[in-house]
């Protein structure tokens, strides 16, 4: 599994949404940490002019929210609170790869990204992945994990820098071995957060949790043999024609935190008993008349926050930075 540069890297690179932030590097190093993951990734997909560094092949749709009559309760949040109306979201489902035009028959995460547009102008953004947990615990060791992908192409030596990675890493180990099922469609795959918020209603009251998704549709994968008659674009194909006949739904879950769970550790995914409070409902309805186009101009930030939901896991502020750093990449090469 490991002789090949990209199928690692781009398992790694699924993680983020679009992108995490390094440890701290030597002093002689001028450029900011965001800048320095940023690198990373180019160095094991290339530079690719005017895309993502991560997640650059995707599809962008639009919709609405329509919270449920508990969401209030978790949290003050505008998007959170009962209304005549529901909420416009704009959805951008994406391949886990660095590269554009990765075929979406490689099994790997899936990204799936919501930007809430409020009444009042404001904007709050939700980043998920196809796979409950994440491979390592901080920014830092993704950092590292990133660079042993980088380093262990088919001429290095054995043990590779990955393999030694993993040999110390039991929980990046678990993510690379665990099964990734191909999807019928970007609306049968289950979402999960990688991070944990602190939500906070009206009263005061604190709940910390993580997202999840869960296509209303239900959740079916192909088979190998239905899988090797696919289009290597079909995830697109099929999510355009679906919409054809109805919107795609899906119902958002606050997965809660017991005493004792980890918060800042996005590496160990809490029990599936653990209590889950159901949010609302996404309904998707129809793709954007240019994609492409769209897409260019949207940045989607798990730390765009508004008041009634914080950050939690540290991570969350350094995926939020580089982000930034990948989006002023791209535009000044558009």
């Amino acid at each position: 599994m490991w002789r090949s540069r990209i199928a690692p890297a781009a398992l790694a690179v699924a993680l983020m949404g679009p992108l995490s932030v390094l440890a701290e590097e030597p002093p002689a190093n001028p450029k900011s940490l965001a800048e320095q993951l940023v690198d990373a990734f180019n160095g094991v997909f290339g530079v690719h002019p005017g895309m993502r560094a991560n997640h650059p092949k995707g599809i962008v749709l639009e919709g609405t929210f329509t919270p449920t009559a508990s969401a209030a309760s978790v949290s003050k949040a505008a998007h959170l609170q009962k209304k005549k109306t529901a909420v416009p979201v704009t959805v951008r489902f994406s391949a886990g790869s660095g590269q554009p035009s990765v075929p979406d028959t490689s099994q790997m995460p899936r990204g799936m990204a919501v930007k809430f547009s409020l009444p009042d102008g404001s904007k709050t953004d939700l980043v998920v992945l196809s796979f409950n947990g994440f491979p390592v615990a901080t920014a830092e060791e993704f950092r590292d994990f990133l660079l042993a992908v980088g380093a262990s192409g088919p001429d290095a030596p054995k043990p590779t820098p990955i393999e030694q990675f993993l040999a110390t890493h039991p929980a990046a180990k678990h993510f690379v071995e665990s099964p990734k099922p191909q999807p019928v469609s970007y609306a049968t795959l289950p979402y999960f957060g990688i991070n944990a918020f602190k939500f906070t209603n009206a009263k005061g009251h604190v709940t910390f949790g993580r997202y999840q998704l869960r296509p209303v549709a239900g959740e079916h994968f192909l088979t190998q043999e239905q899988l090797n008659a696919m289009d290597p674009d079909y995830l697109s194909a099929e999510i355009r024609e679906r919409l054809r006949r109805g919107p795609a739904k899906f119902t958002l879950l606050l997965q809660v935190a017991e005493k004792g769970d980890k918060i800042d550790d996005p590496s160990i995914a809490w029990p599936d008993n653990r209590k889950q409070i159901e949010l609302g409902t996404i309904s998707i309805t129809k793709t954007v008349a240019d994609s492409q186009a769209a897409e260019k101009k949207l940045l989607f930030m798990p730390g765009a926050l508004v008041p009634g939901i914080e950050a939690a896991d540290p991570m969350i502020v350094a995926r939020s930075a580089s982000y930034v750093v990948s989006l002023s990449r791209r535009a000044q090469a558009q």
